[in-house]
């Protein structure tokens, strides 16, 4: 039983690829109930719904499948404007996104990639 749960455990650290997407809820209240559809090589895989936090921004993560070549295609679909992103795993295996609202009152869609955890201080 033990060498069943340890191989087990093996496959899921070195067999499971997958990288980790946190989306920011904003602290902006324009943003509240914004749609963004998120695709990952032009196939929908998630649909969040931004809720304003108050304060402190709050994030809320999804991880998403890594194909055995490792490159992607992340887009970001909000209203008619789609953002495009190219993810390289395991160089960029943990992505933040966030959501702006620029001065001329247009939505923006910014991203962070880095190979490690974010550490919020």
């Amino acid at each position: 039983m033990k060498k069943v749960l340890l191989l087990l455990v093996i496959f899921c650290l070195f067999g499971c690829k997958k990288f980790v997407v946190s989306f920011e809820q904003p602290t902006d209240i324009k943003l509240d109930n914004l749609k963004l559809e998120v695709l990952l090589d032009k196939e929908k895989i998630q649909e969040i719904n931004l809720k304003t936090a108050k304060g402190l921004p709050s994030y809320e993560t999804a991880e998403l499948p890594v194909s055995d070549e490792g490159k992607h295609q992340l887009q970001i679909k909000v209203k008619d404007t789609v953002f495009n992103y190219e993810i390289k795993y395991p160089e960029e295996r943990y992505i933040m996104v966030t959501a702006h609202l620029k001065t001329n009152g247009k939505i923006h869609i910014g991203i962070l990639k880095q190979a490690y955890k974010y550490r919020f201080h």
